[in-house]
Formats: C-alpha cells, sequence, structure tokens
C-alpha cells in the first residue's frame, strides 16, 4: 500500500513546517489529489488516520481535495475540465491535447496552533 508511504512523507513535511513555525499542534491538513495520481482516497484517509496518532498532526481534520483532470487543446486553444477520464477534446475531439491538472498530489494548506 503506496498510501502509507506518502502519509509518512506527508507527516515529515508537517512536522519540518512546525518546526519552521514553532508551532506544536498541527489541526487541519488539506491536500489536492488529481484523479490520475494514483492514490487511493479511502486509502490514505486510513492510513492517515493511523499514522498521525502520536505525531504533530494528532487529532488534526485531514480534508482532501480531489482534483479532475484538466486539459488543454492545441486545436481549439481552450482549457477543459473532463467529467470522464476520456482523453479527447469534448468541443473538437481532437487528440492533441495536454494534460494541465489532475496528475499529481499536493499538500495544500496546514492550520497550526
Amino acid at each position: 500500500m503506496h498510501e502509507s508511504s506518502i502519509v509518512s512523507s506527508l507527516l515529515e513535511i508537517c512536522e519540518e513546517n512546525a518546526k519552521k513555525e514553532g508551532v506544536e499542534k498541527i489541526t487541519k491538513v488539506e491536500v489536492k489529489i488529481g484523479v490520475l495520481s494514483g492514490v487511493e482516497p479511502d486509502l490514505l484517509q486510513r492510513a492517515f488516520d493511523t499514522f498521525k496518532e502520536k505525531t504533530i498532526c494528532d487529532g488534526a481534520e485531514f480534508v482532501m481535495n480531489i482534483q479532475k483532470i484538466v486539459i488543454y487543446c492545441n486545436e481549439c486553444k481552450k482549457e477543459f475540465t473532463l467529467e470522464k477520464n476520456e482523453f479527447v477534446c469534448p468541443t473538437c475531439k481532437s487528440f492533441d491535447i495536454e494534460t494541465r491538472d489532475g496528475k499529481d498530489m499536493y499538500l495544500m494548506r496546514l492550520e497550526m496552533e
């Protein structure tokens, strides 16, 4: 389960940020997860709930914002958010597209005390 290694890295990042800010508790961790990232949100939530115990994030709320796929069509010169994983321009049906968002996972925000 690679979600556990992701959470381990996430908790390390939280710890580093808390030390920089001189705080002892993180109350909220907010991430953005792209649908193409390979991260399973349910498994990530379970891993976070398990591994946050006895860390600076113990008791922290974990908020996941799921990012849909955003493409840019090189024919239409427009950006679109896809509702399905169909990698074709919804307007002109071109396959000459670039994926602009929805592939990665990011730490977006921490709330600290």
